[in-house]
């Protein structure tokens, strides 16, 4: 494996980051910008970046534009209609159901889901908020009917991808998160000096850091694997890098939120919502350490 990222896959990165910094939201009260968010939505479609699987995109290509769009909070779908998109190639309007709730369901009508090998299809009902505050869930509001069928290899590529998919989200937000609190130790002062040059909370940011490096190491892997081990070994790659970027990308939002101090446990403060994030992706095909067959601390 070449660790190193292609200048193509470089270009996709930089053009996630970009748009992700441009559009996201930088405060909470931006949520609620409608034009905001039309924007966004506008840019995300014609990115084409939900059909990235069926363009022939391979795990780490839509790990890196999940990781930064995670990094920036974007606010409009991507996971649940890329995924749904590695299934069965489909137009706008379908997004991925989970249990008997559909993600990111804003704009969605139907959710698709995977069972052994067969696909089945639901409509949705109306979109509610959850856990993570920059994605709309919504329960479904009928019975599944089917809708074809895949191969068993299939089937758990593309489980191995939607695992490494999460992953890559939470990474990104404890991107976002480290580089949040970073910033307000720059500037936030005591006792006459910024908060970033003690010592306590510089090694708390240290730390932080170390585990955000490691993450992308044991992710990367993982999203190369989908594509280029067997299926089995795929899948192991990326339960593995679920539960340790679970466990790093939540220390590191607390940390940020600790960083915080007081205002940190506010509802302004942007840090809650990548720790909601992290939260919701990590409960979103969740893995035990059981089904890895090893230990991590």
């Amino acid at each position: 494996m070449d660790a190193r990222l292609t200048p193509e896959q470089a270009a996709l990165r930089q053009a996630a980051a970009r748009l992700a910094d441009t559009l996201g939201p930088h405060s909470v009260l931006a949520l609620a910008d409608s034009e905001r968010v039309v924007q966004l939505e506008q840019a995300i479609t014609g990115s084409g970046w939900r059909s990235l699987r069926s363009d022939g995109a391979g795990g780490v290509e839509i790990a890196l534009v999940a990781e930064e769009l995670a990094r920036g909070l974007v606010d409009v779908p991507f996971l649940g209609p890329v995924l749904a998109d590695a299934l069965r190639p489909a137009g706008p309007g379908l997004t991925l159901a989970v249990g008997p709730t559909a993600i990111d369901a804003r704009g969605a009508t139907r959710a698709l889901a995977l069972d052994g090998t067969r696909l089945l299809t639901a409509p949705l009902g109306p979109p509610a908020d959850g856990v993570d505050l920059t994605r709309v869930a919504a329960p479904l509001a009928g019975p599944y009917e089917p809708a074809g069928e895949i191969s068993a290899a299939h089937a758990t590529r593309w489980q191995a991808l939607a695992i490494s998919v999460t992953a890559a989200e939470m990474v990104g937000a404890a991107r976002g998160a480290h580089a949040l609190a970073v910033g307000y130790a720059r500037v936030r002062e005591q006792y006459g000096a910024t908060i970033g040059s003690y010592q306590a909370v510089a090694h708390l940011l240290a730390e932080s850091l170390a585990l955000i490096e490691g993450s992308e190491s044991i992710l990367r892997y993982a999203a190369w694997a989908v594509d280029e081990l067997r299926p089995a070994e795929a899948i192991r790659s990326a339960r593995i890098a679920k539960v340790y970027c679970a466990q790093a990308a939540r220390t590191v939002c607390e940390t940020a939120i600790q960083v915080h101090g007081g205002i940190g446990n506010t509802w302004e403060c942007l840090a809650h919502l990548f720790l909601r994030r992290v939260l919701a992706c990590a409960e979103t095909f969740p893995v035990r350490l059981e089904e890895i067959e090893v230990g991590l601390p």
